[in-house]
């Protein structure tokens, strides 16, 4: 399997609800590194997974509809604890969703999966992983 990553960072505002969290039931910030690589068994016709530019523009355009936000106040997350792990998987839904309009070029239709990473710090990260 051939993968290629690319990175962003995200920096948020949010609120946990349940005793589990601790002090992070008040609102907080969050800022992570995130990685979004792109797996495909063989490569395409130019001899690549995916075009790393495009990756890097739709990561981008995924994480900036999610920067700088107070995750509470955002109508898509009413009610979720807007966790790691669950963040990984709305990145990774929404660059599958990039994928699938096209926005990756055709090529990047053949890809077979793809894993977000979110770095909560350089010991601390949650990864979503999907096929495509």
């Amino acid at each position: 399997m051939f993968s290629i990553t690319v990175r962003d960072h995200l920096m948020i505002a949010h609120s946990f609800r349940g005793e589990v969290f601790g002090p992070a039931q008040r609102l907080h910030g969050a800022t992570f590194l995130v990685d979004a690589t792109f797996r495909r068994p063989e490569l395409d016709e130019d001899n690549i997974v995916v075009d790393i530019g495009l990756a890097t523009r739709e990561l981008n355009a995924v994480v900036g509809e999610l920067n700088y936000r107070n995750l509470d106040d955002e109508p898509d997350f009413a009610g979720i604890n807007t966790s790691t792990e669950a963040l990984a998987k709305v990145i990774a839904d929404r660059l599958a969703d990039r994928i699938q309009a096209g926005n990756l070029g055709e090529g990047a239709r053949e890809l077979a999966g793809l894993t977000v990473t979110l770095h909560e710090s350089h010991i601390a990260w949650a990864t979503y992983e999907r096929t495509l």
